[in-house]
Protein backbone atom coordinates (compact mmCIF):
# COMPACT_ATOMS: atom_id res chain seq x y z
CA UNK A 1 0.00 0.00 0.00
CA UNK A 2 1.25 3.47 -0.86
CA UNK A 3 2.05 5.76 2.03
CA UNK A 4 -0.36 8.62 2.66
CA UNK A 5 2.43 10.93 3.83
CA UNK A 6 2.54 14.02 1.61
CA UNK A 7 -0.02 12.54 -0.74
CA UNK A 8 -2.65 14.42 -2.75
CA UNK A 9 -6.24 13.20 -2.36
CA UNK A 10 -7.70 14.11 -5.75
CA UNK A 11 -9.71 11.11 -6.96
CA UNK A 12 -10.98 7.72 -5.85
CA UNK A 13 -10.10 6.22 -9.21
CA UNK A 14 -7.22 3.90 -8.44
CA UNK A 15 -7.80 4.21 -4.68
CA UNK A 16 -7.16 0.66 -3.47
CA UNK A 17 -9.31 -1.44 -1.17
CA UNK A 18 -6.58 -1.53 1.49
CA UNK A 19 -6.29 2.26 1.29
CA UNK A 20 -9.99 2.64 2.06
CA UNK A 21 -9.56 0.47 5.13
CA UNK A 22 -6.46 2.37 6.28
CA UNK A 23 -8.45 5.62 6.22
CA UNK A 24 -11.31 3.91 8.07
CA UNK A 25 -8.95 2.48 10.71
CA UNK A 26 -7.54 5.95 11.32
CA UNK A 27 -11.08 7.35 11.50
CA UNK A 28 -12.04 4.75 14.13
CA UNK A 29 -9.01 5.75 16.20
CA UNK A 30 -9.83 9.47 16.02
CA UNK A 31 -13.63 9.26 16.27
CA UNK A 32 -13.70 9.50 20.11
CA UNK A 33 -12.27 13.02 19.96
CA UNK A 34 -15.10 14.21 17.73
CA UNK A 35 -17.72 12.23 19.63
CA UNK A 36 -16.63 13.63 23.00
CA UNK A 37 -16.06 17.13 21.58
CA UNK A 38 -12.42 17.06 22.62
CA UNK A 39 -9.31 18.27 20.85
CA UNK A 40 -5.97 16.51 20.55
CA UNK A 41 -2.58 18.03 19.79
CA UNK A 42 -1.74 15.65 16.95
CA UNK A 43 -1.37 18.48 14.41
CA UNK A 44 -0.59 21.35 16.79
CA UNK A 45 2.26 22.57 14.58
CA UNK A 46 0.35 22.34 11.26
CA UNK A 47 -1.90 24.73 9.32
CA UNK A 48 -4.71 23.93 6.90
CA UNK A 49 -5.31 26.33 3.99
CA UNK A 50 -8.81 26.34 2.46
CA UNK A 51 -9.40 27.62 -1.08
CA UNK A 52 -13.12 27.48 -1.84
CA UNK A 53 -14.12 28.90 -5.21
CA UNK A 54 -17.70 27.60 -4.76
CA UNK A 55 -20.10 27.80 -1.83
CA UNK A 56 -19.83 25.08 0.81
CA UNK A 57 -21.28 24.39 4.22
CA UNK A 58 -20.42 20.82 5.19
CA UNK A 59 -17.22 20.20 3.24
CA UNK A 60 -15.40 23.38 4.22
CA UNK A 61 -16.52 23.45 7.83
CA UNK A 62 -15.92 19.72 8.29
CA UNK A 63 -12.32 20.13 7.13
CA UNK A 64 -11.86 23.14 9.40
CA UNK A 65 -13.49 21.40 12.36
CA UNK A 66 -11.31 18.35 11.72
CA UNK A 67 -8.16 20.48 11.81
CA UNK A 68 -9.25 22.19 15.02
CA UNK A 69 -10.02 18.81 16.63
CA UNK A 70 -6.48 17.75 15.75
CA UNK A 71 -5.06 20.86 17.43
CA UNK A 72 -4.04 22.54 14.17
CA UNK A 73 -4.66 25.95 12.66
CA UNK A 74 -6.80 27.13 9.73
CA UNK A 75 -6.55 29.96 7.24
CA UNK A 76 -7.90 30.51 3.74
CA UNK A 77 -10.90 31.88 1.88
CA UNK A 78 -14.53 30.83 1.46
CA UNK A 79 -15.50 33.39 -1.17
CA UNK A 80 -13.22 33.82 -4.16
CA UNK A 81 -14.81 37.20 -4.95
CA UNK A 82 -12.88 38.59 -2.01
CA UNK A 83 -9.55 37.44 -3.45
CA UNK A 84 -7.37 38.45 -6.41
CA UNK A 85 -8.37 35.15 -8.05
CA UNK A 86 -11.96 36.36 -8.23
CA UNK A 87 -11.68 40.07 -8.93
CA UNK A 88 -10.29 42.11 -11.85
CA UNK A 89 -6.96 40.26 -11.89
CA UNK A 90 -8.42 36.71 -12.15
CA UNK A 91 -5.18 35.33 -10.73
CA UNK A 92 -4.36 31.89 -12.13
CA UNK A 93 -4.54 28.67 -10.12
CA UNK A 94 -0.78 28.29 -10.58
CA UNK A 95 0.01 31.71 -9.12
CA UNK A 96 -2.58 31.40 -6.34
CA UNK A 97 -1.37 27.97 -5.24
CA UNK A 98 2.32 28.88 -5.37
CA UNK A 99 1.48 31.63 -2.91
CA UNK A 100 -0.89 29.63 -0.68
CA UNK A 101 1.64 26.83 -0.18
CA UNK A 102 3.71 29.25 1.92
CA UNK A 103 0.79 29.82 4.29
CA UNK A 104 0.20 26.27 5.47
CA UNK A 105 0.98 22.56 5.28
CA UNK A 106 -2.03 21.16 3.39
CA UNK A 107 -4.43 22.76 0.91
CA UNK A 108 -8.13 21.88 0.54
CA UNK A 109 -9.67 23.19 -2.70
CA UNK A 110 -13.21 23.32 -4.07
CA UNK A 111 -13.56 24.69 -7.59
CA UNK A 112 -16.25 24.97 -10.26
CA UNK A 113 -13.74 23.89 -12.92
CA UNK A 114 -13.28 20.15 -13.29
CA UNK A 115 -9.62 19.26 -12.78
CA UNK A 116 -8.71 22.45 -10.90
CA UNK A 117 -7.42 20.63 -7.78
CA UNK A 118 -5.31 18.43 -10.07
CA UNK A 119 -3.87 21.59 -11.60
CA UNK A 120 -3.22 22.94 -8.10
CA UNK A 121 -1.39 19.75 -7.17
CA UNK A 122 0.95 20.23 -10.15
CA UNK A 123 2.29 23.43 -8.63
CA UNK A 124 1.93 22.89 -4.88
CA UNK A 125 4.72 21.49 -2.73
CA UNK A 126 2.16 20.60 -0.04
CA UNK A 127 -0.62 17.95 -0.24
CA UNK A 128 -3.79 19.02 -2.06
CA UNK A 129 -7.21 17.60 -1.15
CA UNK A 130 -10.03 17.82 -3.68
CA UNK A 131 -13.17 19.17 -1.98
CA UNK A 132 -15.23 18.92 -5.17
CA UNK A 133 -14.34 20.02 -8.71
CA UNK A 134 -17.20 20.88 -11.05
CA UNK A 135 -18.76 17.67 -12.39
CA UNK A 136 -15.53 15.82 -11.58
CA UNK A 137 -15.20 14.10 -8.21
CA UNK A 138 -15.71 14.56 -4.47
CA UNK A 139 -13.41 12.00 -2.83
CA UNK A 140 -13.66 13.14 0.80
CA UNK A 141 -17.47 13.05 0.70
CA UNK A 142 -17.51 9.52 -0.65
CA UNK A 143 -14.88 8.33 1.82
CA UNK A 144 -17.31 9.67 4.43
CA UNK A 145 -20.20 7.82 2.77
CA UNK A 146 -18.35 4.51 2.61
CA UNK A 147 -17.17 4.85 6.21
CA UNK A 148 -20.76 5.51 7.28
CA UNK A 149 -21.96 2.41 5.44
CA UNK A 150 -19.20 0.30 6.98
CA UNK A 151 -19.96 1.46 10.52
CA UNK A 152 -23.71 1.00 10.05
CA UNK A 153 -23.75 -2.28 8.10
CA UNK A 154 -20.55 -3.86 9.42
CA UNK A 155 -19.30 -4.59 5.89
CA UNK A 156 -18.90 -3.12 2.44
CA UNK A 157 -19.14 -6.45 0.66
CA UNK A 158 -22.28 -8.28 -0.41
CA UNK A 159 -24.43 -5.14 -0.45
CA UNK A 160 -26.90 -3.75 -2.97
CA UNK A 161 -26.69 0.00 -3.62
CA UNK A 162 -29.60 1.93 -5.12
CA UNK A 163 -28.26 5.22 -6.49
CA UNK A 164 -30.89 7.87 -7.27
CA UNK A 165 -30.30 11.26 -8.86
CA UNK A 166 -28.11 13.04 -11.37
CA UNK A 167 -25.34 10.67 -12.44
CA UNK A 168 -23.25 13.57 -13.76
CA UNK A 169 -22.60 14.67 -10.18
CA UNK A 170 -19.14 14.45 -8.69
CA UNK A 171 -20.33 12.32 -5.78
CA UNK A 172 -21.81 9.79 -8.19
CA UNK A 173 -18.49 9.55 -10.01
CA UNK A 174 -16.51 9.06 -6.81
CA UNK A 175 -18.87 6.51 -5.28
CA UNK A 176 -18.89 4.56 -8.52
CA UNK A 177 -15.10 4.31 -8.38
CA UNK A 178 -15.31 3.36 -4.69
CA UNK A 179 -17.80 0.56 -5.35
CA UNK A 180 -15.39 -1.11 -7.78
CA UNK A 181 -13.16 -2.05 -4.82
CA UNK A 182 -15.88 -4.05 -3.08
CA UNK A 183 -18.39 -6.82 -3.77
CA UNK A 184 -21.26 -4.43 -4.46
CA UNK A 185 -24.23 -4.56 -6.84
CA UNK A 186 -25.26 -1.11 -8.05
CA UNK A 187 -28.63 0.00 -9.44
CA UNK A 188 -28.70 3.48 -11.03
CA UNK A 189 -31.91 5.50 -11.43
CA UNK A 190 -31.81 8.88 -13.14
CA UNK A 191 -33.61 11.01 -15.71
CA UNK A 192 -32.39 10.06 -19.21
CA UNK A 193 -30.59 13.36 -19.69
CA UNK A 194 -28.72 12.82 -16.40
CA UNK A 195 -27.78 9.17 -16.87
CA UNK A 196 -24.32 7.61 -16.88
CA UNK A 197 -22.37 8.53 -19.99
CA UNK A 198 -21.32 5.77 -22.37
CA UNK A 199 -17.65 6.48 -21.66
CA UNK A 200 -18.16 6.26 -17.91
CA UNK A 201 -20.16 3.04 -18.22
CA UNK A 202 -17.34 1.52 -20.25
CA UNK A 203 -14.91 2.58 -17.55
CA UNK A 204 -17.03 0.91 -14.86
CA UNK A 205 -17.25 -2.27 -16.91
CA UNK A 206 -13.47 -2.26 -17.28
CA UNK A 207 -13.21 -1.84 -13.49
CA UNK A 208 -15.54 -4.85 -13.00
CA UNK A 209 -18.39 -3.06 -11.24
CA UNK A 210 -21.59 -5.11 -11.30
CA UNK A 211 -24.20 -2.49 -12.17
CA UNK A 212 -27.52 -2.03 -13.89
CA UNK A 213 -29.45 1.03 -15.02
CA UNK A 214 -33.15 0.86 -14.20
CA UNK A 215 -36.06 3.17 -14.98
CA UNK A 216 -37.98 3.10 -11.71
CA UNK A 217 -36.94 3.14 -8.06
CA UNK A 218 -39.49 0.44 -7.29
CA UNK A 219 -37.56 -2.03 -9.46
CA UNK A 220 -34.81 -2.18 -6.82
CA UNK A 221 -36.11 -0.62 -3.59
CA UNK A 222 -36.95 -3.99 -2.02
CA UNK A 223 -33.40 -5.27 -2.61
CA UNK A 224 -31.46 -2.20 -1.55
CA UNK A 225 -29.24 -2.21 1.52
CA UNK A 226 -28.08 1.34 0.82
CA UNK A 227 -30.17 4.08 -0.80
CA UNK A 228 -27.76 6.75 -2.00
CA UNK A 229 -29.35 10.02 -3.08
CA UNK A 230 -28.51 13.22 -4.90
CA UNK A 231 -30.97 15.79 -6.30
CA UNK A 232 -32.04 16.01 -9.93
CA UNK A 233 -33.15 19.63 -9.46
CA UNK A 234 -29.91 21.47 -8.84
CA UNK A 235 -27.52 24.19 -10.01
CA UNK A 236 -24.89 23.85 -12.71
CA UNK A 237 -21.75 22.71 -10.91
CA UNK A 238 -19.53 24.24 -13.60
CA UNK A 239 -20.59 27.70 -12.38
CA UNK A 240 -19.16 29.62 -9.46
CA UNK A 241 -22.69 30.28 -8.17
CA UNK A 242 -26.25 29.34 -9.10
CA UNK A 243 -27.25 31.52 -12.05
CA UNK A 244 -30.78 30.24 -12.59
CA UNK A 245 -33.61 32.73 -12.89
CA UNK A 246 -37.19 32.21 -11.78
CA UNK A 247 -38.78 29.36 -9.87
CA UNK A 248 -37.06 26.00 -9.39
CA UNK A 249 -39.13 23.00 -10.46
CA UNK A 250 -40.29 20.14 -8.28
CA UNK A 251 -38.56 16.77 -8.23
CA UNK A 252 -40.37 14.08 -10.27
CA UNK A 253 -41.83 11.36 -8.05
CA UNK A 254 -39.47 8.66 -9.34
CA UNK A 255 -36.46 10.49 -7.89
CA UNK A 256 -37.93 11.18 -4.45
CA UNK A 257 -37.53 9.01 -1.35
CA UNK A 258 -40.52 9.36 0.94
CA UNK A 259 -41.74 7.61 4.05
CA UNK A 260 -44.34 5.86 1.91
CA UNK A 261 -41.69 4.56 -0.49
CA UNK A 262 -39.56 3.31 2.41
CA UNK A 263 -42.40 1.00 3.48
CA UNK A 264 -41.30 -1.12 0.50
CA UNK A 265 -37.65 -1.13 1.56
CA UNK A 266 -35.79 -3.62 3.71
CA UNK A 267 -36.16 -3.11 7.44
CA UNK A 268 -32.45 -2.36 7.77
CA UNK A 269 -31.96 -0.33 4.58
CA UNK A 270 -30.21 2.99 5.15
CA UNK A 271 -30.64 6.31 3.33
CA UNK A 272 -27.63 8.52 2.62
CA UNK A 273 -27.62 12.02 1.16
CA UNK A 274 -24.61 14.36 1.08
CA UNK A 275 -26.93 17.38 1.48
CA UNK A 276 -28.17 20.03 0.95
CA UNK A 277 -31.54 18.60 -0.01
CA UNK A 278 -34.63 19.92 -1.65
CA UNK A 279 -37.93 18.10 -2.07
CA UNK A 280 -36.29 14.82 -3.16
CA UNK A 281 -35.86 13.88 0.52
CA UNK A 282 -38.68 15.31 2.66
CA UNK A 283 -38.12 15.94 6.39
CA UNK A 284 -40.61 13.17 7.19
CA UNK A 285 -37.77 10.68 6.54
CA UNK A 286 -35.61 12.24 9.27
CA UNK A 287 -37.31 10.33 12.07
CA UNK A 288 -37.36 6.93 10.36
CA UNK A 289 -35.03 4.05 11.18
CA UNK A 290 -33.56 4.39 7.68
CA UNK A 291 -32.06 7.88 8.06
CA UNK A 292 -28.27 8.01 8.22
CA UNK A 293 -27.50 11.40 6.64
CA UNK A 294 -27.06 13.11 10.01
CA UNK A 295 -24.68 10.32 11.04
CA UNK A 296 -22.99 10.95 7.71
CA UNK A 297 -22.55 14.62 8.63
CA UNK A 298 -20.81 13.70 11.90
CA UNK A 299 -18.62 11.17 10.12
CA UNK A 300 -17.57 13.90 7.70
CA UNK A 301 -15.47 15.45 10.46
CA UNK A 302 -14.04 12.10 11.55
CA UNK A 303 -12.96 11.04 8.06
CA UNK A 304 -11.37 14.42 7.35
CA UNK A 305 -9.50 14.12 10.66
CA UNK A 306 -8.15 10.78 9.45
CA UNK A 307 -7.12 12.13 6.05
CA UNK A 308 -5.37 15.18 7.51
CA UNK A 309 -3.54 13.09 10.09
CA UNK A 310 -2.43 10.62 7.41
CA UNK A 311 -1.25 13.05 4.72
CA UNK A 312 0.57 15.18 7.29
CA UNK A 313 2.34 12.17 8.78
CA UNK A 314 0.83 12.23 12.26
CA UNK A 315 -0.43 8.68 11.65
CA UNK A 316 1.08 6.03 9.40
Amino acid sequence: MRSFLGRDILSLKGFGREEFFRVFEAADELAPFARDRRNTDLLKDKTLVTAFYQPSTRTRLAHEAAMHRLGGHVTGFADVKNTRAGDFYQESIKDTVRMLEFYGDVLVMRHFQQGAPHEAARWASIPVINAGDGWGEHPTQVLTDMYTILTEKGTLDGLNFLLIGDMRMRTMHSISYAMTQFDINAFYVSPPEMSLTEDFKKELVDLSLNFKEIEHVEQAIAEADVIYMEPVVQPDYTKQRDERKGAVGDTPENYRVTKELLRKARQDAIVLHSLPRMDELPPEVDDTRHQRYWVEAFNGVVVRMALLALVLGAME
